[in-house]
């Protein structure tokens, strides 16, 4: 028994929140800006030089972008998580008795009976105090714990490793083939994302696909239109 509990071990999708979201965005964001781009600037009839340096620097400017949003959007998390834990430390210092009744209250309201409620509180507050509280008053636990750095880098390194993909396709379908060939290997690049992003994540293959491709298909579509208006007016 004790064996097959030791062996027992449940893999679940939530410890990979942090890095997937960021991961997923900016793959997704990689792919859809550098292709909408590419697609943009060709209808604008424009040279195939002048398409292709305007992906690269998009794929760059992009990828900078993406780390500097995450790093500022992640690390004010960051910071508010950790205003929230040197609060709740002072509350703990200044008031330890009333921080165990609070814990107790939560119990309650998940279930536990009041003698058990009050048990479990002070078995847990002996053991970490801080760490009970954050967890189940503040909401703050490991796996979804911000990660700034973490964050930046995964979106910066994925959207680079998405924009390569319809600028390399760029590459292959030179001349009149561009606008065709890379929006529809986009798509195709764009299928393949949601339903990886949806298999890692634990959700439906087909609906992340699908959720990814509607919007990619609108966006390049809205920009090659844009494109085709605004150089044909040129």
């Amino acid at each position: 028994m004790v064996l097959r509990l030791l062996s027992h071990r449940e893999r679940h999708k939530t410890d990979r929140v942090g890095w997937l979201r960021a991961a997923v965005l900016g793959a997704n964001d990689g792919i859809l800006s550098t292709a909408s781009l590419l697609l943009g600037v060709a209808a604008s009839h424009a040279s195939e030089h002048s398409v292709l340096v305007a992906g690269l620097a998009g794929l760059v400017a992009g990828a900078m972008s993406m780390a500097a949003g995450e790093y500022v959007s992640v690390h004010s998390q960051a910071d508010a998580e950790q205003a929230d834990l040197a609060r709740e430390s002072a509350e703990l210092a200044a008031d330890h008795v009333g921080e165990h009744r609070e814990l107790t209250a939560i119990y309650v309201g998940r279930g536990l009976d009041q003698a058990l409620a009050k048990d479990v509180a002070t078995q847990l507050m002996a053991h970490d105090a801080l760490g009970a509280h954050a967890r189940d008053e503040l909401g703050i636990t490991e796996a979804f714990s911000a990660r700034p750095v973490q964050a930046a880098l995964v979106s910066a390194l994925s959207f680079a490793a998405g924009g390569v993909l319809p600028l390399l396709m760029a590459m292959l379908f030179p001349g009149p083939r561009l606008l065709w060939g890379v929006g529809a290997t986009s798509v195709c690049f764009l299928v393949g994302l949601g339903a990886l992003a949806a298999r890692a994540g634990g959700a439906s293959m087909v609906q992340g696909a699908w959720r990814v491709t509607i919007w990619g298909v609108i966006a390049m579509g809205a920009t090659a239109a844009a494109g085709a208006l605004f150089g044909g007016a040129g």
